[in-house]
Parts: C-alpha cells; sequence; structure tokens
C-alpha cells in the first residue's frame, strides 16, 4: 500500500512518516486501540479518529485502483484503448469519474441508438453533430430503407445516437452533477388515496427542499415513506438550466440541425441523464443521511457505554409492573445473583406486606442501593421503595433492549435455570453498577439511541458501532478476573474465540495473578499478548504494575524509574509529587519513546483510574403520566437521545419530551451534541402537549436568561445600592417521605 501512502497524508493533513507508520502496523495485525495508546511515538501521537481515517482511506483506494484496473484491462480487450483515454482514467480522482469514462463500453441492453445504427444512420448523425447549412429534410430521405419508412424517422433515429451520446458524455454529466449537487431538489407528493393511510407523513406530502442543504433526518424520512409506498419522490433541478448546460457543450449557432441537436438533447437529459441522476443523487443522499445517522448513534453509544458507573455496591434491582408484580432480585458486589422475589406494591391491600418483605432483603442481604427499571410502573415502584424511609439510594436505571438481553443466548448461558423476568432484573442491577459491562452484552442497535437506525446501511451501521464500542471498552480496561465473555471479547486482539478460552482457563486456575499467565491461555500468542495485555487489569496481583494501563513491555522503564529515585517500585505508585520531577527523555528506548513515558508516569500517579465519571443520583417532579403535564411547567429531566434535530428529555412520565434544536439555547447550534450529552441533568419548560399523540414538546433555553439579560441584570445590580444577599428561590417542593406510602395508597385506591 505504499502508492497509497501520499494520496491518504495530502486529504487528511497529516505527515507522510505517519501514514505509512499506522499502515505498516495495520498489516502486522495491530488494532486502533493499541496503536492509539502504545505507538504514540511511532505515530506522531495521532488519535484513533485519524488511525480510522487512515485505514478507512486505504481501503477505499485499494477500491479504486481495481476498479481501475478492471476498466483498464476491459477497454483493452475491446480494442479501445487510446493514448487519451488511458490519460483521463489516470486523471479520475473518484469512482463516479471511472465510472463516467467506463460508461460508453459497457455491455447494456440494445437500445434505441443501437437500433439506428444498425440501421445505417450513424452518419445521418454525425452529419447532424457538424451542424452545417444543409437541407437535413433532403439528407435523412437518402437514408431511407426497408428498416427505415421515411425521412421523419431516419432523423428520429439520428437524434436517438445524439441523445445517447450526450447522455455517454463524461463532460456533460460532470457538469450535470455539480448542477443537480447545487440547484436539484428534492421533492415529494402523497401517493393518490394514501393520504389516511400515509398520515404520519403528512409534513412530507407537498414537500420541496434544496439537496445541499436537506438535513439528515428529512432525507431518510422521505424516503422511507417512498420506500413504504406513501410517497412519490423526484429529484431534479430547473430543467432549463439543466438543457442550457448541455447545449452549451453541443450547440454551434444557428443552422437547421440545432433544432434536431435540440430536441436530442432533451430527449437525451428526460429519458436518460435526470433519471440516471436523480439515482445517483437519492443514493448519494443516502448515504450522506446514513453516514450522519451513524455518527450520530455511534457518538450516543460512546456517551451511554462510558455512563457513570456506581461500582461495587450490594444491590436490590427490581423489574417493576403492575398485573404481573415487580421482580426483586438481591445482587452482591460483584453483581451475582443472591435472592429472587416478586412482590405487588400497586395492590393496595398488599403494601403493607410488601414493604415488609422489601425491608427484610434489604437487612438480610446488607443492600446498600436500590435500581428501578424506568419503564412501566418504574416511577410509581421508586415512590413505594421512597415510602419505606430506609434511608438508602434510589436510582431509576435506563431499562432499553433488557427484555432483548433477557431472552438472549447470552442470558440463557448466564442464568438457565432464572426465567426471563430475573435476567432483565439483574441486568437492570448489573447496569447500575457498571454500564458498559452489562451493555456490551447486547446488540448496540436494541439500545435505543440514534436516529432511523433501522433505515441505514445495516453493514456500516454494524461496523461503526462495534468499532465504538472496542473503543469504549479498551478506554477503560477490564479486570481479567471478573469480565464476562462478551466484555473481553472487546478487549484489542481478543475476539471471541480467545475471550472463551480466557474464561475456560481462569476457571480452571481459580484466577489470574499476573498478566504473564496469559501466554498459557490456548491459541493466545505473543501478538495478541502484545495487543491485549496493557488493556487488562489484575488488582492484588502478584505484579503491582499489572492493575494499572501501563503496558508489560515497559515494566523495565518503571524500573528504570524507581531505581533512580532509590525507591521501590511499589512504592513509586501513587507518588504523584515525587513522579512529576522524572525527567522522561532519560528513560527513552527504542521500544518505548518520551511520549510513552510520560503517559507511564501519568498512569504511576493514580494507576487504573477509571476515566467515566461518578454516578449522580437525581429526582423526578411529581408527576407520573403524560395527562400531569402542563404548559409551562418547569422540570427536572435527564437527556435520554440526542439527535441532529434535538434531544429527547426524560421528565418522568412514561413519554420522553423532545427538545428541538432551535430550543436547546440562545446562540445559533446545528448539532444538539455542541451543549448536551447523555444522561446529562437539565431543567426544562413545557411548551406543548399534545395527549392524544402522546408527544411533549419543551424548551431549555426558556429556564435560562438570555445572555442579553443577563448582562443587563449585572449593570442594574451595579447601579443599585447593596441590600445584602438575597435568599437562592426555593427548589420545587418534594413530597415528604412520611407522605409517600400514603399518596400512594391514594393513587392506586382510586
Amino acid at each position: 500500500m505504499t502508492e497509497f501512502i501520499q494520496p491518504i497524508a495530502g486529504k487528511l493533513n497529516i505527515k507522510t512518516t505517519q501514514v505509512a507508520t499506522v499502515l505498516d502496523l495495520l498489516a502486522q495485525g495491530a488494532t486502533i486501540p493499541f496503536i492509539a495508546r502504545y505507538r504514540k511515538d511511532k505515530t506522531g501521537a495521532l488519535d484513533e479518529v485519524q488511525i480510522q481515517q487512515i485505514q478507512d482511506e486505504a481501503k477505499f483506494l485499494k477500491e479504486f485502483a481495481e476498479r481501475k484496473a478492471f476498466i483498464e484491462k476491459t477497454i483493452t480487450e475491446l480494442g479501445k484503448m487510446t493514448e487519451a483515454l488511458q490519460e483521463r482514467l489516470n486523471k479520475a480522482s473518484s469512482l463516479v469519474a471511472l465510472e463516467d469514462i467506463y460508461l460508453p463500453y459497457k455491455v447494456k441492453r440494445k437500445t434505441r441508438a443501437q437500433t439506428a445504427k444498425e440501421n445505417g444512420l450513424e452518419p445521418l448523425a454525425t452529419m447532424l453533430l457538424e451542424q452545417q447549412q444543409k437541407d437535413y429534410l433532403a439528407e435523412a430521405a437518402k437514408f431511407i430503407n426497408e428498416k427505415v419508412a421515411d425521412a421523419d424517422a431516419a432523423l428520429q433515429g439520428a437524434r436517438d445516437i445524439i441523445a445517447e451520446l450526450v447522455n455517454e458524455d463524461a463532460q456533460v454529466r460532470a457538469k450535470l452533477r455539480k448542477l443537480f449537487e447545487t440547484s436539484a431538489t428534492l421533492q415529494s407528493k402523497v401517493v393518490a388515496d394514501k393520504e389516511t393511510e400515509g398520515i404520519k407523513y403528512k409534513d412530507y406530502f407537498d414537500f420541496s427542499e434544496l439537496i445541499s442543504t436537506i438535513p439528515s433526518h428529512r432525507i431518510l424520512a422521505v424516503l422511507r415513506g417512498f420506500l413504504e409506498t406513501y410517497l412519490r419522490i423526484s429529484i431534479a433541478p430547473v430543467e432549463e438550466a439543466a438543457l442550457e448546460t448541455i447545449e452549451e457543450l453541443y450547440i454551434k449557432g444557428m443552422s437547421p440541425a440545432s433544432d434536431q441537436i435540440r430536441k436530442a438533447i432533451k430527449d437525451a437529459y428526460r429519458r436518460l441523464l435526470q433519471p440516471s441522476l436523480e439515482t445517483e443523487s437519492r443514493t448519494a443522499l443516502k448515504t450522506k443521511a446514513d453516514e450522519e445517522s451513524i455518527n450520530v448513534f455511534a457518538e450516543n453509544l460512546r456517551q451511554l457505554l462510558l455512563s457513570s458507573p456506581l461500582g461495587s455496591k450490594r444491590i436490590i434491582a427490581i423489574d417493576p409492573g403492575y398485573r404481573t408484580g415487580c421482580k426483586v432480585v438481591c445482587l452482591d458486589e460483584k453483581g451475582g445473583l443472591q435472592k429472587t422475589d416478586l412482590i405487588f406494591p400497586h395492590e393496595n391491600n398488599k403494601v403493607a406486606s410488601e414493604a415488609i418483605k422489601i425491608k427484610n432483603l434489604v437487612q438480610q442481604y446488607g443492600i446498600e442501593v436500590f435500581a428501578i427499571g424506568d419503564g412501566t410502573a418504574g416511577r410509581e415502584t421508586e415512590l413505594f421503595i421512597k415510602g419505606l424511609q430506609l434511608g438508602l439510594p434510589i436510582f431509576l436505571v435506563n431499562e432499553d433492549g433488557a427484555s432483548i438481553y433477557s431472552a438472549s443466548e447470552i442470558a440463557r448461558e448466564e442464568f438457565p435455570d432464572q426465567d426471563i423476568t430475573v435476567r432483565g432484573a439483574v441486568s437492570i442491577g448489573r447496569r447500575l453498577m457498571d454500564p458498559l459491562a452489562e451493555l456490551v452484552k447486547l446488540d448496540p442497535k436494541s439500545i435505543g439511541v440514534g436516529q432511523y437506525q433501522h433505515d441505514v446501511n445495516q453493514f456500516r451501521l454494524k461496523e461503526r458501532l462495534d468499532a465504538t464500542v472496542v473503543s469504549c471498552v479498551n478506554n477503560v480496561g477490564v479486570n481479567l478476573n471478573t469480565a464476562s465473555k462478551n466484555l473481553l471479547s472487546y478487549v484489542s486482539g481478543i475476539g471471541s474465540t480467545l475471550a472463551e478460552n480466557i474464561i475456560k482457563y481462569r476457571n480452571e486456575i481459580g484466577h489470574f495473578s499476573n498478566r504473564r499467565q496469559l501466554l498459557d491461555v490456548p491459541r493466545l500468542g505473543n501478538k495478541a499478548y502484545e495487543q491485549c495485555a496493557g488493556f487488562l487489569r489484575i488488582k492484588e496481583g502478584t505484579e503491582i504494575l499489572d492493575q494499572s494501563a501501563v503496558h508489560p513491555e515497559a515494566y523495565p522503564v518503571v524500573t528504570a524509574i524507581a531505581k533512580e529515585l532509590g525507591i521501590a517500585t511499589n512504592a513509586l505508585i501513587g507518588q504523584e509529587e515525587l513522579l512529576k520531577k522524572v525527567d522522561a527523555k532519560k528513560y527513552v528506548t527504542d521500544l518505548v519513546g518520551e511520549l510513552t513515558i510520560k503517559d507511564i508516569i501519568n498512569e504511576l500517579k493514580k494507576p487504573g483510574l477509571d476515566p467515566r465519571s461518578e454516578v449522580q443520583a437525581f429526582e423526578f417532579a411529581n408527576i407520573y403520566s403524560i395527562d400531569e403535564v402542563s404548559i409551562g411547567m418547569e422540570l427536572p429531566g435527564i437527556v435520554t437521545n440526542i439527535t441532529r434535530f434535538g434531544a429527547f428529555i426524560d421528565i418522568g412520565v412514561k413519554q420522553d419530551g423532545l427538545v428541538h434544536v432551535s430550543e436547546i439555547a440562545h446562540k445559533y447550534i446545528t448539532d444538539p451534541n455542541e451543549v448536551l450529552k447523555l444522561n446529562q441533568q437539565v431543567k426544562v419548560k413545557v411548551i406543548d402537549v399534545d395527549i392524544v399523540r402522546k408527544r411533549i414538546n419543551l424548551s431549555i433555553k426558556q429556564t435560562e436568561e438570555a445572555p442579553a439579560r443577563k448582562q443587563l441584570g449585572r449593570e442594574n445590580h451595579l447601579n443599585k445600592p447593596a441590600q445584602g444577599n438575597k435568599p437562592k428561590p426555593a427548589a420545587p417542593a418534594e413530597m415528604p417521605m412520611t407522605d409517600a406510602l400514603q399518596a400512594l395508597k391514594q393513587k392506586f385506591g382510586r
């Protein structure tokens, strides 16, 4: 791939040596997380995104080179290759340009132009293109034969030949393509008699927007309506502009032939070029929208996977329900299942007995935290637990995908003797402990973040989401002695087969005491060990550095640093002030450079530090259904999903509310991710409620002062005499714990 180095470096604006190094490392079997983390000195500190871009560009260039070689071979075998044609192929820089050049030489079904040529009309077409002052009706009469009835038929055949010539003209297609890109509109109309059936696409029943500006979510919505046969769509610029573009290349002035050529051009555009470029534009729009949607999904998934973990706590996890009851499980600090039960706290005559049952479980298993699924009956179950006044933290946990996990092969393998309700409750509790470790067991598409994930290219979506999971897992690191097979499979260099072998070997030996034991795992060789070792952690092992992100290949550097400082390696860990004095340049070797040594020093200051923030408790307002929501309310909420058109906020009722991108901030933003993150706690104002359609529209910016008003307020404050500190406005009143149980009885006693 050496021939790709220069073009990749130029496109990505990085050094050729960096590109060459990355391509070489990838060819040797190195993974992107490993290269980004442990080969910084070789790559010049390229990050994962840049390394991924290099890999993607190399893949494209390889495909481009293979297609170009095929086209050259095909044209050469046809005996049509010329120096000029070869030069055009060499100058082509995109697959589209290559295909335009190749178009006249493709094998195709019999066309009207081919029939006309077989009827001997090609000389007449050539004569017309010369556009001389002749009587072309008389000239056409010379071509009448048993297959050409009259002069008009001869002219029609000549125009068919010209139309095909225009259609296959690479210059024409390039200019029209540019016109489509800059001025074509995507138009949609409702299919006759499908207005009622396709009502969800009402916004697109008579719709038009420039394809150069239309956002991805509208592209996908229109295309979905088209595929479901509710909408008719077309993509085209103003026809007159397209015809003028072609005529500039073919019309040479005023002559009797000009009208014939104009007719051929119009036919070529309407019958051949416009449909072809519309299909091409639709494909390009879909690809662009797919990529945008996939980017949104990947970013949301990253934020979700890196959600704050609670850590090792003894938990009661509850999968709530009304009629079928609430499934209760008790988990130990490692997520192990200790006890299962079923309670019916939403039946008025059972509230007291179920309260006693929960209190007994808390005492018997030393419970420290409650985790409650946020689905049906989640808020009401939270209210029930609050009413018990146990003084323990209560967390509502996003349960999207929990039912899918419960019925999965992974869940059956983990809990072969438990039903799906128990598995679901366990998953809820484990999600609170460590979202990353639990969510990797799910297909990312079932987690419930993103936009139009079922409409986009599924292969590309899976590829991108898998890469995101790999990045997150390796960024956090994995405990080798507690990780599940699923979590281990995402570690750099491991995969599903080696993950299974690691689990089997771990079961045989009890636990790993050092990283070197990985080399005893069947089929885990030196290369896999190199790739994975730095991302695996062993707590309380025989080698203290095994609990850190320091790679085993760099252990001699740490030993040298400790020796220079006159301190034992074990004693060096956590010595921030002492480590600040270390000169990284003194310890550079052929294998470990200065950037890596600086990373090592930072890691030694706080070894194994989890990059994720601590989980924060959250309280919803005392509302439980959309019927209790009214315009003007200001409520606390949590960001549950982010799209390009806005963010969805959980305010504690069954339906998430939507904050349109225009209602997020006082400044202009095009992407909600500029100011919001998944699981962020926000304050919102209700600006519209549609109970019939179960939609809630919210605003974040209307709960905040505009910047100009804030400045005015400060100026007014400076002009006023000091009056002491005013008390802050009181927070929304919370229901007293002592009243919670009574409220629950009243709510469900109706």
